[in-house]
């Protein structure tokens, strides 16, 4: 097998640690973490709660409390009460965090996209299809939206 036709499992290894270092150079560029410019990208959607963050960004809670701490002080999130269990609390942006959070997502996804710049149009397509169906036969939750979703 030439280095051109790489089989599945290193295809998928190896993509991930492409995506995972543009992720990262987009989040330093935003004087972000990565796991901070994740946080941002999830709660675009909607505020959660301290549990449902930990299962979406496969944090313990120690580490998630610790991400969300540093989000708070940096201006960026804020924490609510939950109004369904008041031990509970809710994390959402601010408006600053909506702000920066836009930025970086949109520079996250125009990043990403350029790593397909050599594909055709249904080659894309076809890559959306089989990747979609392997993220959904595994449950991977929803933590980055699409481009398109967002509008």
């Amino acid at each position: 097998m030439s280095e051109s036709q790489i089989g599945t499992v290193a295809a998928l290894v190896r993509s991930t640690f492409l995506v995972n270092a543009v992720y990262a150079n987009s989040a330093r560029g935003h004087g972000l973490t990565q796991q901070q410019g994740q946080l941002l990208c999830v709660l675009m959607a909607q505020p959660y709660g301290m549990s449902e963050l930990g299962a979406m960004l496969g944090l313990a809670k120690a580490s998630l409390t610790g991400l969300v701490d540093r989000s708070e002080r940096n201006g960026l999130v804020r924490r609510t009460p939950d109004p369904e269990d008041l031990r509970a609390v809710r994390v959402s942006l601010t408006r600053q965090g909506v702000k920066l959070a836009g930025e970086f997502y949109s520079e996250t996804c125009r990043r990403v996209e350029e790593l397909t710049s050599g594909l055709t149009p249904s080659e894309r397509d076809t890559l959306a299809a089989l990747l979609g169906r392997v993220v959904t036969d595994n449950k991977v939750p929803t933590v980055f939206q699409e481009p398109d979703a967002m509008r």
